[in-house]
C-alpha cells in the first residue's frame, strides 16, 4: 500500500511539472549562473565601436545586480525546466576586452548555444578552457578579433552542429596548426555548419569530411589551403553551401552532379580548380550562386546553365574556356532573373548581342577583356537596375552614347582601355546622381573637365589616364572622399598645385600621377599627406629636389624616372608595410641606408638602379625575407655580394650589373629555389665558377645568366650545364611575361590589374637591347668578355631551351662542340674572339631559328656550312679566321669528285716519296721535285694533308670588349 501511495505521489509531481501552471511560472535562473554572467560582463568595456553593425547596442546593459531573473536578460536563454543558462547570444554586443582562462564564462557548463560574434576581443587567444563547455551544439566566434592558434580542445566538443570561427573583417590572425584540419573535425561528426573563413590553415582538406552526411554549409574562404579538394565532399547529400574561394593553392575538379543534390551556393573563385564544367551542372535545381572567377577551368561553357531556374549569380570570369561567341551563350536570354553576370576574360568577340536587353534585373555586368567590338549598344538604357558596369579592356569604338547617361542607378562605370573617341564633357556624368566610380582611362577621348558650379557629388574613384588633360581637373577641389585618383599619361605640366595635397587626405588609397610633365610641387612635401595611401606612383615626370616620403600605410611607391637628388631619406626606414619601392633612374647619391635590409618584412621588390649610390650593399633581409626582385644596376656599389641574400628563398630576379663589386662567383646563390635571372655583368668578379661543394643545388630555375665583362677565369664548369634544368625546356608557344602580381595588395578593388613586369638590358643578337618585357620561355647565357679557357664542354648541348648564347671575348680553345646542334631554340650564337680551331660543325645547319652567328677572330678552318640559316650570314661573321673558305667569303673551297680523286691516285701512286728523295739526293733536288708534284697534283695534296688555299689576308683590329 505504501508503495502505491509513493508511486501516485511521483506521478502527481511529474504532472505538475509539465502542467500549464508550471510553464507560466518557470524556475528562476540559478544564482551561480547569474553570478557568472555578471562577472563576465565586468571583464569587458562596453564599446559602441567594437561592433561593425550599425544597429548594435550593448546587450549587457540590461543585466542588473538587483536580484532580477537572469533568464530575462538580453541574450540569455534558460532551460524552462531547470533554470540553467543554456544559451548566450551576445553577437554585436559591443564588447571590448579579452577572455582569459579564468573567465567566469566557463562556469556556464550547461551552455548549448554560445554566440560572441562581431565583438572585439583585442586579438586575445581563444582560451583552451572552451573545451569545458562540453554540451555546446552551436559555437559562433565570427569576426571577433581573436588571434593565435585555435585550441585543440574545440575538437572535444563532439555535440557541435555549428562551428563558426570565420572573419569578415580581413584582419583575422587565427591559425589552425595543432590540431590540423583533420584532427580538429575528426570528432565533430554531427556538424551541419562549418565556417573557417580567413583562418590560416596549414594542412590539406581532410578526406574525412566526405563522411559528414549532415553537413549543410562548408565555408573555407581564404584559408591558404593547398592540395586536392576531396571530390566526394561536393556530393554530400545535404550540402547546400560550399565556399572555397581565395585558396590559390587548392586544386580539384567538379564531379558529375545528381538532380537530388540540394546545392544552392558553389563559390570556387581564385582557386586552382580545373577541368571541364560537367553538363550535369544543369541538374542542380536549387543552385542560385555559381562563381569560378580566376580558376583554371577549360572546355566549353555548358548550355545546360539555361536549365537553372533559380540562378541569380553567375561569375565565369578569367578561366581558360574554349573560344566562345555570343551565339553560343544564347541561353542567357532566358536568365531574366540574373542579378550578376561575369563573362570577363572569355574570348567572345563581336558585338554585344541584343538578347542582353532581356537581363533587366542585372545589378552587375562584367564584360571586361572579352574582345568585344562595335559600339556601346543603345538598349543598355533598359538595364535600369545596373549599379556596376565594366566594359573595359575591349575594342569598343565610337562615342560614349546617350544610353550610358540614362543608367540612373549606376554607381560604378568602367569604360577604360577601349577605342572610344570623341569629346566628352564631364558635366554629362553629373546627371548620374548615384555615380561614385568613373573610369575612362586609355581611350581616344578628350575629356573636358571645366565645371562652372561646385560639384557636390562625392566621388570615390576617378580614373582619367590618357584623357588628353592639360591641367588638374578643377572639380577635384570639391572632392574630400576620393579613394582612387588616376591622372597618369596626360599632359599635366608645371607644379602640382598645393590644393591637391589638401583633398581626401584621410581617404585616398591609390594615387597615380605618372607619365606627365610635372616638374615640382607648389608646396614641397617632406612627407606626402595621404594617411591611408596604399599606392603612390609619380614616376616618369621631371620632378626635382629630395625624394618625398610616403605615409606609413604605403605598400607600393614608384618615384622612378625623375630628377630627384640627394640621398634616400632615412624616413623610408619607417615604411614597414612597403611591398614595392622603385627609385630607379634618378640622380640620387650617397650610401644605401642599412635599414634597407630589414625595414619591411613585406618588401618584395626593391629597384634602385640608374643612380649614383656608392659603398657596400647592406646585409639585406637577414630574417623573414620576402624579397622577389632586387635591382641595383648602374651605380657605384662596391664590396662583395651580401651573403645574407641566401635567406631570400623567394628571390626570382637579381640584377647587380654595372657596379664596382669585387667578389668571387656567388655560387651559394645556386641554393635559391626560385631564382630565374642573375645579372652580374660589368663588375670586378674574379676566380672560377666552380662550386666549392659538389652537393650544392645549382640554380634549378635559372633562365637568364649574364656574367659578361668581369674577370672570371678557369674552365667552363660542365656540371652547371648539366644541372640548369630550367634551360633544358622551352615552351615558346606560352607568351607570358616574367612579372610579379601586385593585385593582392588591392584585393578589395577587383577592377585593378596591378602587375610589375620585369625588365632587363641584355646583349643578344650582337646588340645591347633593353627588354621592357621578358617572356617566360626566354633563356640566355652570356659569359662573354672574361678569361675563360679550355674546351667548350659538350654538356652545353643540354641547354636546349637557350635562345641566346654568348661566349665571345675569352680564351676558349679546342673545337666547336657538335652538341650545339641540340640547341634547337637558339637565335643568337657568338663565339668570336677566342682561340677555337677545327671546322664549323655541319650539324649547326639544323638550327632553324639562328638569326645571328658570329665566330670571327678564331683559328677555324675548312668549309663554311651551306643552306638554311647559314646562307643569310655576312662576311663579318667569319672574319679573322684565315683557314675558312666558302660562301659568303669570296674565296671558294676546291671540290673534287670521287672520280677525280681516283684518277689522281692512279696517275701518281708513289705518294710523298719524291719529297723524301731530297734527303738522299740533296735538299735542293728534293724540294724541286716536291714542288713539281704539289703543283701538278694539288688536289691530292690538299685532300691528303687537309691544306686550305691561301688567300689575301685582311687587316683586322682585334679588340677586347670592355
Amino acid at each position: 500500500m505504501e508503495e502505491s501511495f509513493l508511486l501516485l505521489f511521483i506521478v502527481i509531481n511529474l504532472f505538475s511539472l509539465s502542467s500549464p501552471t508550471s510553464l507560466v511560472n518557470p524556475p528562476l535562473c540559478h544564482h551561480e549562473d547569474s553570478s557568472a554572467l555578471l562577472q563576465f560582463r565586468e571583464s569587458f568595456v562596453t564599446d559602441m565601436c567594437a561592433s561593425n553593425d550599425t544597429f548594435t547596442y550593448s546587450k549587457t546593459e540590461s543585466w542588473k545586480i538587483d536580484g532580477s531573473d537572469c533568464c530575462s536578460w538580453d541574450g540569455v536563454e534558460c532551460n524552462k525546466l531547470t533554470g540553467r543558462v543554456i544559451g548566450l547570444d551576445l553577437g554585436n554586443g559591443c564588447l571590448y576586452g579579452s577572455i582569459n582562462s579564468s573567465s567566469s564564462l566557463f562556469h556556464l557548463v550547461h551552455l548549448r548555444h554560445l554566440n560572441l560574434a562581431h565583438n572585439h576581443f583585442n586579438y586575445s587567444p581563444i582560451p583552451s578552457e572552451i573545451g569545458r563547455l562540453s554540451r555546446l551544439t552551436h559555437l559562433n566566434l565570427s569576426t571577433s578579433f581573436f588571434s593565435g592558434p585555435i585550441p585543440s580542445n574545440i575538437s572535444q566538443l563532439s555535440r557541435l552542429s555549428l562551428l563558426d570561427l570565420s572573419d569578415y573583417s580581413g584582419l583575422s590572425e587565427l591559425m589552425l596548426e595543432k590540431p590540423d584540419f583533420g584532427n580538429l573535425v575528426q570528432n565533430l561528426t554531427t556538424l551541419e555548419y562549418l565556417d573557417l573563413r580567413s583562418v590560416t590553415v596549414t594542412s590539406h582538406v581532410p578526406q574525412i569530411l566526405a563522411n559528414f552526411s549532415s553537413l549543410k554549409k562548408l565555408g573555407l574562404y581564404g584559408c591558404g589551403l593547398s592540395g586536392d579538394f576531396p571530390e566526394d565532399v561536393i556530393k554530400l547529400p545535404n550540402l547546400q553551401i560550399l565556399i572555397l574561394s581565395s585558396n590559390e593553392g587548392l586544386s580539384g575538379h567538379l564531379p558529375e552532379f545528381n538532380s537530388s543534390s540540394p546545392l544552392q551556393v558553389l563559390q570556387l573563385s581564385r582557386t586552382n580548380f580545373s577541368g571541364q564544367i560537367p553538363a550535369s551542372i544543369g541538374d542542380l535545381g536549387s543552385l542560385h550562386t555559381f562563381s569560378i572567377r580566376t580558376c583554371s577551368f577549360s572546355g566549353p561553357i555548358p548550355t545546360s546553365f539555361g536549365n537553372l531556374k533559380q540562378l541569380v549569380y553567375l561569375d565565369l570570369c578569367e578561366n581558360y574556356f574554349d573560344s566562345q561567341n555570343f551565339s553560343s551563350l544564347s541561353w542567357l536570354a532566358k536568365k531574366t532573373s540574373l542579378t550578376l553576370l561575369g563573362l570577363c576574360g572569355i574570348s567572345l568577340g563581336g558585338e554585344i548581342p541584343v538578347y542582353f536587353a532581356n537581363l533587366t534585373q542585372l545589378d552587375t555586368l562584367l564584360l571586361y577583356n572579352c574582345r568585344i567590338t562595335g559600339q556601346i549598344p543603345p538598349w543598355l538604357a533598359q538595364m535600369t537596375l545596373l549599379t556596376y558596369l565594366d566594359l573595359s579592356f575591349n575594342q569598343l569604338k565610337g562615342p560614349i552614347p546617350d544610353s550610358i547617361f540614362q543608367l540612373e542607378n549606376i554607381r560604378t562605370l568602367h569604360l577604360g582601355n577601349n577605342k572610344l573617341s570623341g569629346i566628352v564633357k564631364f558635366d554629362m556624368f553629373l546627371k548620374l546622381t548615384k555615380l561614385e566610380r568613373l573610369l575612362l582611362s586609355a581611350n581616344n577621348l578628350t575629356l573636358l573637365t571645366e565645371v562652372n558650379a561646385n560639384v557636390t557629388r562625392k566621388f570615390l574613384v576617378i580614373a582619367f589616364a590618357s584623357c588628353n588633360l592639360h591641367g588638374f581637373p578643377y572639380f577635384l577641389k570639391d572632392q574630400h572622399h576620393l579613394q582612387w585618383l588616376d591622372l597618369s599619361n596626360n599632359n599635366l605640366q608645371g607644379q602640382i598645385p598645393e590644393w591637391v595635397w589638401n583633398r581626401s587626405r584621410d581617404t585616398l588609397e591609390y594615387i597615380d600621377l605618372s607619365d606627365n610633365f610635372l616638374v615640382g610641387f607648389e608646396l614641397n612635401p617632406i612627407v606626402f599627406p595621404w594617411s591611408r595611401a596604399n599606392l603612390l606612383n609619380i614616376s616618369h615626370n621631371m620632378l626635382q629636389g629630395p625624394v618625398p616620403v610616403p605615409p606609413p600605410s604605403i605598400q607600393i611607391y614608384d618615384a622612378s624616372d625623375n630628377n630627384f637628388t640627394g640621398e634616400i631619406p632615412f624616413m623610408i626606414c619607417s615604411l614597414s608595410s612597403l611591398y614595392l619601392l622603385d627609385l630607379s633612374r634618378n640622380n640620387l647619391n650617397g650610401k644605401l641606408p642599412q635599414c634597407l635590409g630589414n625595414f619591411s618584412v613585406s618588401l618584395q621588390l626593391l629597384s634602385l638602379g640608374g643612380n649614383n649610390f656608392h659603398g657596400k650593399i647592406p646585409q639585406t633581409h637577414t630574417i623573414d625575407c620576402s624579397l622577389r626582385n632586387l635591382m641595383l644596376p648602374l651605380n657605384q656599389l662596391e664590396g662583395p655580394v651580401p651573403r645574407s641574400l641566401a635567406n631570400c628563398t623567394r628571390l626570382e630576379f637579381l640584377v647587380l650589373s654595372d657596379n664596382k663589386i669585387i667578389d668571387v662567383f656567388p655560387y651559394w646563390l645556386g641554393g635559391l629555389p626560385q631564382l630565374k635571372v642573375l645579372s652580374l655583368q660589368s663588375n670586378h668578379f674574379q676566380g672560377t665558377l666552380a662550386s666549392r661543394h659538389e652537393t650544392n643545388p645549382m640554380f634549378p630555375k635559372l633562365k637568364i645568366l649574364d656574367l659578361s665583362r668581369n674577370n672570371f677565369s678557369g674552365q667552363l664548369p660542365a656540371e652547371y650545364f648539366i644541372n640548369w634544368s630550367a634551360m633544358r625546356i622551352s615552351d615558346a608557344q606560352k607568351l607570358s611575361y616574367m612579372l610579379q602580381h601586385l593585385s593582392s595588395a588591392f584585393s578589395k578593388n577587383f577592377w585593378l590589374s596591378a602587375d610589375f613586369i620585369y625588365s632587363l638590358s641584355l646583349t643578344t643578337k650582337g646588340s645591347v637591347l633593353d627588354y621592357n618585357r621578358i617572356l617566360e620561355f626566354f633563356a640566355v647565357v652570356d659569359l662573354s668578355s672574361n678569361r675563360f679557357e679550355g674546351d667548350i664542354p659538350q654538356a652545353i648541348g643540354n641547354l636546349n631551351g637557350v635562345i641566346s648564347l654568348n661566349l665571345s671575348n675569352n680564351m676558349l680553345s679546342g673545337s666547336i662542340p657538335t652538341s650545339l646542334e641540340n640547341l634547337t631554340q637558339l637565335e643568337s650564337l657568338d663565339l668570336s674572339h677566342n682561340n677555337l680551331s677545327g671546322q664549323i660543325p655541319q650539324q649547326l645547319k639544323q638550327l632553324n631559328f639562328l638569326a645571328v652567328f658570329v665566330v670571327s677572330h678564331n683559328h677555324l678552318t675548312g668549309p663554311i656550312p651551306r643552306g638554311k640559316q647559314f646562307d643569310t650570314f655576312e662576311n663579318s661573321s667569319y672574319e679573322g679566321n684565315s683557314g675558312l673558305c666558302g660562301y659568303p667569303l669570296s674565296w671558294k673551297c676546291e671540290e673534287l669528285t670521287t672520280e677525280q680523286d681516283e684518277e689522281s691516285s692512279s696517275k701518281f701512286k708513289f705518294g710523298w716519296k719524291p719529297i723524301l728523295m731530297g734527303y738522299a739526293c740533296g735538299l735542293l733536288v728534293g724540294l724541286l721535285v716536291g714542288h713539281i708534284v704539289i703543283t701538278v697534283h694539288y688536289g691530292w695534296f690538299a685532300e691528303t694533308f687537309r691544306v686550305v688555299p691561301q688567300r689575301k689576308r685582311r687587316t683586322t683590329n682585334r679588340r677586347r670588349r670592355n
